[in-house]
Formats: C-alpha cells, structure tokens, sequence
C-alpha cells in the first residue's frame, strides 16, 4: 500500500493526484517547488516501476514542467529525481529564476526554506488549478 515518506509528509502540501503520482508543493515559498510521487508501494527507483508508469510518470513530469514553466513565466523548470536524502522515488520540479535566492546553483540547501504567506499560498495554488490538466484530481486541505 502506497503511504507517503513522513518527511515528504512534514515539509510538503498534497495538491492532489495525476494518474500515477500525488502531486506535493514543498513549503519553501523561495521557489515554486513541486515534487511529483508516484503511488506506487516500496517504490525508490524509476526502473522499478512498469514501462506503462515510466511513461505515465514522463508524461506528468512534463505536463507539469511545461504548465509551470508557461503559467509562473520561469526562466528554467528543474527537474530532479535524486532520492539521496528520502528514498521514496520522487521527481522534483522546480521553477527557476534568475533572480531567484540560489541561481545559479542548485536549491537544496542554498538559503533557509521562506513559510508561504496565505495569500501568496493562495495565489499559486489559482495559478496551478488553472494549468493542470483535466486528469489531475484536486484535494481540497
């Protein structure tokens, strides 16, 4: 059974569910930052995972990517799958700016994660519920 990885849990909020993956906004508001999770048990690698889910999950990667990138007008999307730190397979991906604390290196680590403020909370989650697709299902928390 698909359970969440606690720390994922603790430093994310569950948008809601693509097809394959659960859709994360980490709480760090220095960067639009989401992460993808496939529900999928015992799951750390991407090889692990069926040809049909690598594709599915390749797809939501880059439906998400390409609305990210369209929709927060950022300069570059990241996208990551390192699992160094948790495990539990995950794609981060990351809207860029150059004007961004961290550019041009990478976010983990750079700068001390920023709490969102409810408005500003507010406001990406009207941006993303107006790119995703039709396939993804919203959790309302």
């Amino acid at each position: 059974m698909f359970e969440l990885d606690p720390r994922l849990q603790a430093d994310t909020w569950v948008l809601g569910d693509f097809p394959l993956c659960q859709l994360l906004l980490s709480k760090d508001a220095n960067y639009p930052w989401l992460i993808l999770v496939p529900r999928r048990a015992a799951t750390t690698e991407i090889f692990e995972l069926t040809e049909a889910e690598q594709a599915q999950l390749a797809v939501e990667t880059a439906q998400l990517a390409e609305g990210v990138k369209t929709a927060l007008k950022a300069d570059k999307i990241n996208v990551a799958a390192l699992g160094n730190v948790v495990a539990q397979l995950h794609v981060h991906v990351i809207a860029r700016y150059t004007a961004d604390p961290a550019w041009p290196a990478p976010v983990w680590g750079k700068v001390p994660a920023v709490e969102y403020r409810p408005e500003q909370l507010d406001a990406l989650k009207d941006t993303l519920r107006a790119m995703l697709p039709a396939t993804f299902t919203w959790v309302e928390n």
